[in-house]
């Protein structure tokens, strides 16, 4: 249940995130196609991030360490455009224009996935 609540929490921050910054954008025909699209971004974004960012923590750590952790809002950008380019090789309408849109993409993410995380109950959460 909570992965499904995550994977939630992670479509609704997406779907903000394409509102607020410009150069990310779902494309689909539909608002049925479009939620559908969120989703599945989610489940990548997740994906990558599950996999991708524990594996740079370890190899930049000295990275992180002179940037004083500034070195990860690089880090996130990178991860935002590689979840796009998954998603462009699966023919989703989901496109991040450029380096930029990811790194504000990437901030706006992380705080609205927060935000929502602190609203929500934390019952569902495995103890």
């Amino acid at each position: 249940m909570g992965f499904l609540i995550r994977l939630a929490i992670t479509a609704v921050a997406l779907w903000i995130t394409t509102l607020i910054v410009p150069g990310v954008e779902v494309s689909g025909r539909s608002g049925g196609d479009d939620a559908l699209t969120l989703v599945v971004v989610a489940l990548i974004f997740g994906a990558v991030n599950a996999v991708l960012k524990p594996l740079i923590k370890v190899v930049g750590c000295v990275f992180y360490l002179l940037t004083l952790g500034l070195f990860a809002l690089v880090v996130n950008a990178l991860l935002f455009l590689l979840t796009d380019a998954i998603a462009g090789a699966l023919d989703l309408p989901f496109q991040v224009d450029g380096f930029w849109a990811a790194f504000w993409g990437a901030i706006v993410m992380a705080v609205v996935t927060w935000l929502i995380s602190v609203v929500l109950p934390d019952r569902w959460e495995a103890r």
